[in-house]
């Protein structure tokens, strides 16, 4: 039998697509697991003011919902590893099972992040008030002074990764650094609030202008959560 070139053409064309479609497919579904994709907690043009709507599907959607099933593959035959807390899970990383480690690092990690990204956007920036701006200037010696070291702190991390401040039970601050989807967790600290500084949190906007999405990204804040988390860490009730 003689295939026209109409007939190749559209065989082709369905080749092409199906990767696309089987991408799509995989990256709705539910993950089947102990972990879930949280959703968003406002519209996904919420943030505007720093970050496109469309930035905000593809990151919740694709890159969080991806490491949401990474994540539950990895512990899939780890029945003990499923049934822990993920604050507890990445605390005690090097005892997880060393075949599944890394998988759980990155996506576990991952997960952690953005569950805790989503939840302290959605507001209009302003300033931290209270108990939390009394401690930030206490730790940072003033409000811009923090805003100043955590921008640094973000723009000069090389590569992929995350800017973080950490709380203590006490309630002292810190700001650090952690490559890839590292979270504090990993040493031992809480995270009061962190920026994601991968090049997918803000490409489609910036480009390559990662300053300007670190220095938007304060207008899209929700100090109140923020303020909450603070709260939760000085009770001993914050997990990630």
């Amino acid at each position: 039998m003689t295939l026209s070139r109409r007939t190749l053409f559209a065989a082709s064309a369905l080749v092409l697509a199906a990767p696309h479609r089987v991408w799509a497919q995989a990256a709705t579904s539910p993950p089947a697991g102990p972990f879930t994709l949280p959703p968003l907690p406002y519209p996904a043009d919420a943030n505007e003011a720093a970050i496109d709507a469309r930035t905000m599907e593809i990151h919740h959607r694709f890159h969080h919902g991806a490491q949401v099933a990474n994540l539950n593959a990895a512990v899939a035959n780890h029945p003990q590893v499923a049934a822990m807390p993920l604050d507890q899970i990445l605390m005690r990383l090097s005892e997880m099972p060393e075949s599944v480690r890394t998988a759980i690092r990155n996506n576990g990690g991952g997960h952690a992040n953005h569950s805790m990204f989503w939840t302290i956007m959605g507001g209009r920036g302003g300033e931290p008030t209270g108990e939390l701006a009394a401690a930030i200037a206490r730790d940072f010696g003033s409000i811009q002074s923090f805003r100043e070291q955590f921008e640094r702190a973000s723009n000069t991390l090389f590569g992929s990764g995350w800017a973080f401040v950490t709380v203590s039970r006490e309630g002292r601050l810190a700001i650090v650094q952690k490559p890839n989807q590292d979270n504090p967790l990993m040493d031992g600290q809480r995270v009061l609030m962190g920026n994601d500084v991968w090049e997918h949190a803000y490409y489609l906007r910036y480009q390559n202008r990662r300053a300007e999405y670190v220095r938007n990204w304060w207008n899209v804040l929700d100090w109140e959560k923020i303020a909450a988390r603070y709260a939760a860490a000085r009770a001993g009730t914050l997990a990630i």
